[in-house]
């Protein structure tokens, strides 16, 4: 099948000839599944519109990051505010600092990161774990490693509606052995959030988000659906792969991958390695965006009461006053 696909008109032109009708190959055959490769079954299939390297840069005490989204390439991405790769070692990290207006999501890929907040709140998760983190109106907490050696995983920043940016603060933290799994054809897929291949994580996203980890053998393909009009990207955790239609060029590891709108995209993995990425929707909130810092609201007003509250501990930082991480 792949061979066909790399077909010239000239090798198109030999499949109509004496010699290869006198063949064993069924050409009808052949050609139901080239288009069914290019076409499977979206009516409206996601393209790549942009790719974005992430650029090395450090963060918090010592702590380097990979940013993809949050950056002047790709500064915003309705609703997500940012992603980064982080790669920490001890004594560096991530120590106590505020957040209002959104929610963090910290999925690990390798190691264990503590986190303490002003709330009370204290735990660490590890490699497969993830913590959903609402800041609401107001957190302030640490992330430090929990471990000897390079501790490496995602955070992603997503935005929240105006109706949302001052709720109580909240967490959802699931263990890797809670987070269900799928696997057919030789692709597996980790459902953090959202849906995939007929089964739905439990975890209750309130801007409604998608948010999948897919590995793919060498040789497989995989056609994830995605709701039409939501705003979509990969990030390539290792590997590379072709995605959107067959034919396109492969990428590698550390791009996002900016997805048009659709209904669904397609992935091949042509290499002799699997590959390993994050697909992460999201349903867009199309409201104005002020960000200072670890603070997002929707006007300047907002952020300049928001720079106040904490200033003067009132408002949701109340714990803030006196409340250091051990």
């Amino acid at each position: 099948m792949r061979a066909l696909t790399s077909l010239n008109n000239f090798g198109f032109r030999l499949l109509y000839s004496s010699a290869f009708r006198r063949s064993n190959i069924n050409i009808r055959n052949i050609m139901s599944e080239f288009e069914s490769d290019q076409n499977p079954g979206f009516n409206r299939p996601r393209i790549v519109s942009k790719k974005v390297l992430g650029k090395l840069s450090h963060e918090g005490d010592g702590a380097v990051v990979r940013r993809a989204i949050g950056r002047g390439d790709l500064k915003f991405l309705d609703p997500f505010l940012m992603l980064d790769e982080f790669s920490v070692s001890p004594p560096a990290g991530f120590p106590d600092h505020p957040h209002r207006g959104f929610e963090t999501v910290t999925y690990m890929l390798q190691g264990g990161i503590t986190h303490q907040d002003f709330g009370g709140h204290a735990g660490t998760i590890h490699t497969g774990d993830v913590q959903w983190m609402t800041a609401g109106r107001g957190i302030v907490h640490s992330e430090m490693p929990a471990g000897d050696g390079v501790q490496n995983g995602l955070q992603l920043w997503i935005n929240l509606s105006s109706r949302d940016k001052m709720i109580e603060p909240r967490y959802q933290e699931l263990p890797r052995e809670d987070i269900k799994r799928a696997e057919r054809d030789g692709v597996e897929v980790r459902i953090i959030a959202g849906e995939s291949m007929g089964i739905q994580s439990p975890v209750y996203t309130r801007t409604p988000t998608m948010f999948l980890d897919f590995t793919m053998k060498p040789r497989t393909e995989m056609h994830q659906s995605i709701p039409e009009s939501w705003n979509a990207f990969v990030y390539i955790i290792e590997g590379e792969g072709v995605f959107g239609t067959a034919n396109s060029s492969a990428v590698s590891a550390h791009n996002v991958l900016v997805l048009s709108h659709g209904d669904g995209v397609s992935v091949w993995n042509k290499a002799s390695k699997p590959l390993r990425f994050v697909l992460v929707a999201g349903q867009p909130l199309n409201e104005p965006v002020v960000q200072y810092g670890p603070f997002v609201m929707n006007t300047q007003a907002e952020i300049d009461q928001t720079i106040e509250d904490y200033h003067y501990c009132k408002n949701g930082f109340e714990n803030a006053k006196y409340w250091r991480s051990q």
